[in-house]
Parts: structure tokens; C-alpha cells; sequence
């Protein structure tokens, strides 16, 4: 396997007479298998020979302690190779150094696989309230998405506690809560104080619950009152939405790739979740059907398979969708290979927004499905029929496009004005 990325014989020597070379030889045959260039395992291999040469000089060759010297031997490759270098590149190749023996590690000796990422904060007021995310799991059934709203809203309200000097929840105070919401107010944007405050009201609650509040004022918490069809959707024109799709580079991998998913959001309204659970038992070729099981509301949806989106598809399965054995559509176009996630379909969007230069307030996948829901509206489709196309669980959530007939407003405030009498 070596010989795919070295030349020079007395090189694959060089790694094979280290004492990690066999695991070396499997590390780099594991990348290659995987979908990792050549130009990274070029940048690996000779990595893991000097941590090899490294644990040597020391004496140990046992991969269970080798492992306690990787810190060690990250700052012996930075004073041999980083002489003189800026800090950013220190930290690249810092980084660079560390995942890759790590990577090794995960892959090779512990047989499973690596994920550079952050270890998770402990919940907040875990000794002061241990049960309470359990409750929230167990009890009120709240999804992990909803669980991380809580502990990012209760680590907020635990910092300002500690800056007040209120240690003790049973000390907690209405005039305490109040102060808290009323500097946070002046920090986020209203959405977010409305799930802080009703966060807030569930953990005030449970604590009385408890035993640990004396009195209920979880009720004395206002929340922001959100007026029924308040706010505009964030659409874009229909030449906004060509220009958006004239973007994505179709003679590539990942340009045939997002093609195929903006018409996904702008001709169905496909949310970027939906997208990504998208899999190949999804699409009747026979039929010319497009299934959507899993959406929103819980409910299946069957689309016909407009020709520019079967085309569009076909296009990336030959000439971009990676060999894999998983039958989900979209996958990463770079190594490892993994099926996309909904947030990285979201940031395509984005990313296509901003290449098209169209402004909007907080671009992303949902912009193109309020562009098809606005269309349709615009076209004269029931809002009955239009909430069932795209999956909305309510009414209400399309009669908000039903309010603002952006066209014809422009028509009256540049006529004269005689269309009104």
C-alpha cells in the first residue's frame, strides 16, 4: 500500500523499520479506503514515523503508553519544524500534529473513529438541580435539540447568578430573576428571549417542584408577547432565486451536488433536514415520484419528479456521489466520507446567497422555501393546498404569506392613486 504514495524505496524502509510501521501501513491503507487524497496521507505518515522515532529514544514501545506522550511529542514537533513561524501557522500545525496521532489512535489501536471536538460543558446547576434534564428527558420527552436550547439558555442564567453573588437557589428572588432578563434583554434579539424566558419558567417550576423554592414565581415571568402573523417572510424574487441557482460550478463534484439540492428547496420547499435524510429508495424512477417520510409534521409527502430534478440527480450519481454501500443521497465530497447533515445543507444555501450578492435577514435554506411557498401564493394556489405541498403542520404557518402581496403594494404606491376610489 505504501508504494501508491512513496517513491523511493529506502522511504517505505524508513517507515517499515519503525516499530509502528505495520500500524503505519494499515493507518494509511484505512485513509485511502475512506477517501482521503494522497496529499494528506503524504502529510500523515511522516507524522506518525516521528512520534515512532520519538517513543523510541524513550525507550517505549507500547502503544498504550505511547499514548501519554502525544502532548510531549506535539511540542517536539513544533520546536523542530515551526522555528520562526507565525503563531497561526504554530497553531495549524499543532493541530495538524495532535489529530493526526489521535486519528491514528482511534482508527488503529481503539478501532473506532475520531471526532476533533470539544468536550461537552457539564449541565448547568447539576449539583444544585441534579435531576432536572433528566426530567426534562424522561418526563416532559423533550428532543436533544430542545436540551441543548436549556442548558445554553440555564449556563447564561448561572454565570449571572454567580456575578450577583446568589449561590444558593434557595435564595432565588423574583427580584433577581427580573434583573437577570432585563440585562439579557439588552444583549440578544427577541426569539431568543422568548425561549430564554420560557426556559426559565420550566426550571422555576421544577425547583418549586422540589422543594427548593418556597413559592412558585415561575409565573411572574413574563414572556415577550409574539403577535399573531407578525413577521414577514424572508423570501426572495423568483429572478433572485435563478440568479442563486446560476451559481453552484456544475462541472464539478460538489457544484453538481448543490444544484441538485437548491432545486430540491426552491421547486418542493424542502427543508435542509428534509434533504439530508434523503436516501436512494426515495426516488421512483419507474413512477417519476419523489418521497419525502421524513418531515416535519411526521407525515410522508410523494412529489412528482420534475425532469430538471431527475436530470439534476442523475447528473451528481454519475459524476460525484462517492462508491458508498449507504443508500443516503448527499455525502460530503471530501474525506471522511459522510453523509451530509442538515447543517451543512443549510450552509450551502448560505453560502450560495452570498455568492449570488442577495441581502436577506438570515440567509439560508429556509430563504429558498419561503421563495416556493411566495411563488405559489403569488400564483393563486388555496393556502390549504400550499400548506400540504411544502408540509406545514398548521395553517396559520402559510397564512402568513397570504398578508403582504409585495407586487401589488409597489403597484399602488407608484400609481396615481385613482384604482383606490
Amino acid at each position: 500500500m505504501l508504494e501508491r504514495f512513496f517513491l523511493k524505496p529506502r522511504t517505505i524502509d524508513r517507515i517499515m523499520g519503525s516499530w509502528l510501521g505495520k500500524d503505519i501501513e494499515l493507518y494509511a491503507s484505512t485513509l485511502f479506503e475512506t477517501g482521503y487524497s494522497a496529499r494528506s496521507i503524504l502529510r500523515r505518515v511522516p507524522i506518525l514515523v516521528q512520534f515512532a522515532d520519538f517513543t523510541d529514544t524513550r525507550r517505549i514501545h507500547d502503544l498504550s503508553l505511547a499514548e501519554s506522550l502525544i502532548d510531549s511529542f506535539v511540542d517536539h514537533w513544533l520546536s523542530s519544524h515551526c522555528i520562526g513561524a507565525h503563531p497561526g501557522l504554530r497553531q495549524r500545525e499543532r493541530s495538524l500534529a495532535r489529530c493526526t496521532v489521535r486519528h491514528f489512535y482511534s482508527l488503529i489501536v481503539w478501532k473506532s473513529d475520531y471526532q476533533k471536538r470539544k468536550a461537552p460543558a457539564a449541565d448547568p446547576f447539576v449539583v444544585e438541580a441534579p435531576g432536572f434534564f433528566s426530567y426534562l428527558r424522561e418526563e416532559r420527552g423533550l428532543r436533544p435539540e430542545t436540551l441543548y436550547q436549556y442548558r445554553h439558555h440555564l449556563r447564561r442564567f448561572a454565570v449571572y447568578l454567580g456575578h450577583v453573588g446568589c449561590a444558593d437557589l434557595r435564595l432565588l428572588s423574583l427580584p433577581v430573576v427580573t434583573g437577570f432578563i432585563t440585562t439579557t434583554a439588552q444583549e440578544v434579539n427577541y426569539s431568543v428571549m422568548v425561549g430564554l424566558a420560557s426556559s426559565l419558567r420550566v426550571f422555576l417550576q421544577y425547583l418549586r417542584r422540589e422543594g427548593l423554592l418556597e413559592r412558585d414565581i415561575s409565573k411572574l415571568v413574563e414572556i415577550p408577547q409574539r403577535y399573531r402573523l407578525a413577521d414577514i417572510p424572508r423570501s426572495i424574487s423568483w429572478e433572485a432565486v435563478q440568479k442563486v441557482l446560476d451559481q453552484p460550478d456544475r462541472r464539478t463534484i460538489v457544484g453538481r451536488r448543490d444544484f441538485a439540492m437548491l432545486l430540491l428547496m426552491v421547486t418542493y420547499g424542502l427543508r435542509a433536514r428534509e434533504i439530508a435524510a434523503l436516501t436512494l429508495d426515495d426516488i421512483d424512477w419507474k413512477r417519476d415520484r419523489l418521497h419525502v417520510r421524513e418531515r416535519k409534521a411526521d407525515h410522508t409527502t410523494a412529489y412528482p419528479l420534475a425532469p430538471a430534478i431527475g436530470e439534476a440527480i442523475v447528473d451528481y450519481l454519475k459524476n460525484g456521489r462517492p462508491d458508498v454501500s449507504s443508500r443516503v443521497l448527499f455525502w460530503r465530497h471530501l474525506a471522511p466520507r459522510t453523509a451530509l447533515t442538515h447543517s451543512a445543507v443549510a450552509s450551502s444555501a448560505t453560502k450560495y446567497l452570498h455568492k449570488a450578492g442577495i441581502t436577506v435577514r438570515r440567509p439560508g435554506s429556509h430563504t429558498l422555501r419561503h421563495s416556493c411557498v411566495q411563488r405559489l401564493v403569488d400564483s393563486g394556489f388555496p393556502l390549504k393546498t400550499i400548506g400540504d405541498y411544502v408540509g406545514h403542520r398548521s395553517a396559520s404557518s402559510t397564512m402568513i404569506y397570504a398578508k403582504v402581496q409585495v407586487d401589488a403594494l409597489r403597484e399602488v404606491a407608484l400609481g396615481d392613486g385613482e384604482d383606490l376610489r
